[in-house]
């Protein structure tokens, strides 16, 4: 036991350095990591070294427990001043749009292949989730507006959940009638609401915890997303829109040791990619996937050409988008491990046709990934939307000093910051809050008032509880507007 337990987490350990490097590669090369994690897997299966891995069920189990992993990073790590703007086309998109992938790739797939209604309609439902994993890590590092981005993130991160229920009823063959639609509307907005409350509920919890180690916020922090989607799940509500809503909340919430929880929600659902995605890999047989190369093409085309563009086109005509910026988002609708997983539930099933849906996704996904993560920016620059790129906002992050009754906040000025060249006296901290430390090139200093502030610099402000946000509001003001923000209406509060 001893032995066989060493060899697994070996070839564990091994599988995770090998994917770090493939993110290395990726970079390098210039397309999405997340195609090198299923080519391991691959390897890792029957074709390569051997291990012959065929069930489904667990499959789909894993694959919806890294789902929420992701969906919780995705939450923590999204900033709400950047999608707040984004929020209803976010939500149309989420709905309306799968609404009509569904209807037009199920039609087109019933007339171009023959499938039946029932086999062709899955094929759209799988189809119209985009990815989180594959938006969060590609989508990013691409310079375009932050109404685009922001939309894209609320879409990727709620549609999960309306494509998930799509499928589980299609799949389950159950009797179509009137009510249908209140079920899904139920389990929609129940889901979210809770989510908020509990995602709420955690904040609150968490600033008045006193945990004995820093380590303990963020496996809080995470917990609290988790139990929000088993939680939900248990009333029939849909526990994955709750899981991504409630980790927004916290993720934007005066969080005790934010950094620390952010850079391990990060990890988590880094590793939860890579699980997932060797997983699948390890699932397929490349054996099977000659006979799925045309459906899974045909099925690329139509969604991508055809069902996306539609879908767009309908969900965002009320908000009067500009045509190229429709355009990106037509484009940016990236797939990844999210489909594969949702092909899993109807196989799960054993419903007749479910192993070629499982394999031309496979297909798919891998030909889609390439195709369109690679071009974003290519897109985008063709498109003209370079333009008016996010800007790096300055970061603050607070550790509680409980028995002092203050709290001590780290910030580093990035690039670009109209904090530089701001002297220290310039900031005209609240009273109860003082700058105790400046490191500069790793060398920490003392500040004076006329120290002057430059990009890089770190600093560690230590302030009563009672002006603490308002120490960091005037230090985001004068991040935004710099010496003069009072002057120019700046706040420093969440736009």
């Amino acid at each position: 036991m001893g032995l066989e337990l060493s060899v697994v987490l070996g070839a564990v350990a091994a599988v995770l350095l090998v994917s770090v490097v493939a993110v290395r590669i990726s970079v390098r090369l210039g397309f999405p990591s997340l195609v090198l994690y299923l080519a391991i897997g691959v390897v890792l299966g029957e074709a390569g070294i051997g291990i012959e891995f065929e069930n489904a069920p667990l499959t789909e189990s894993l694959g919806l427990a890294a789902l929420v992993l992701i969906l919780t990073e995705g939450g923590l790590t999204t900033r709400w001043s950047e999608v707040k703007s984004s929020l209803w086309p976010g939500i149309v998109l989420s709905t309306v749009a799968v609404t009509v992938t569904i209807a037009v790739t199920g039609t087109a797939l019933h007339l171009l292949l023959g499938f039946d209604w029932r086999i062709a309609l899955l094929w759209g439902a799988v189809l119209s989730s985009t990815d989180a994993a594959a938006v969060f890590s590609v989508l990013r590092n691409v310079a375009v507006s932050r109404r685009l981005v922001g939309s894209l993130e609320l879409e990727s991160g709620m549609n999960d959940a309306a494509a998930y229920i799509a499928v589980v009823l299609l799949a389950s063959g159950g009797a179509t009638t009137w009510g249908l639609p209140f079920v899904v509307l139920y389990e929609l907005v129940v889901g979210a609401l809770l989510g908020l409350l509990l995602g709420w509920l955690g904040a609150a919890a968490l600033r008045r915890a006193a945990l004995p180690a820093t380590g303990l916020y963020p496996l809080a922090t995470v917990a609290v997303s988790v139990l929000a989607f088993s939680g939900v799940s248990a009333i029939h509500a849909s526990g994955l829109l709750a899981a991504y809503a409630a980790a927004l909340v916290l993720g934007n919430s005066r969080l005790p040791h934010r950094t620390d929880t952010i850079s391990f929600a990060e990890g988590l659902g880094l590793l939860s990619q890579i699980g997932l995605f060797v997983l699948l890999g390890l699932f397929m047989s490349p054996g099977r996937l000659l006979d799925a190369v045309v459906p899974g093409l045909v099925a690329g085309a139509v969604v991508t050409l055809l069902g996306r563009p539609l879908s767009v086109i309908v969900s965002l005509a009320p908000f009067r988008m500009p045509w190229r910026e429709q355009a990106f988002v037509s484009w940016a609708g990236l797939r990844g491990a999210v489909p594969i997983v949702l092909a899993m539930i109807p196989l799960t099933e054993g419903l007749p046709g479910a192993n070629l849906l499982v394999d031309g996704v496979f297909v798919l996904v891998i030909v889609l990934t390439l195709v369109q993560g690679s071009t974003l920016q290519l897109v985008a620059s063709m498109l003209g939307l370079g333009r008016g790129a996010r800007s790096q906002e300055i970061h603050v992050d607070a550790a509680p000093l409980d028995e002092l009754g203050a709290a001590l906040l780290q910030v580093r000025i990035p690039k670009g910051s109209k904090m530089h060249g701001v002297y220290l006296r310039e900031l005209r901290l609240p009273i109860g809050a003082t700058v105790s430390l400046l490191v500069r090139d790793g060398v920490g200093h003392t500040p004076a008032p006329g120290t002057r502030l430059q990009e890089h610099d770190q600093l560690l402000v230590v302030a009563t509880e009672r002006v603490r946000t308002a120490t960091e509001h005037r230090i985001r003001a004068v991040d935004r507007a710099g010496r003069y923000a009072r002057w120019m209406g700046e706040t420093g509060k969440e736009p």
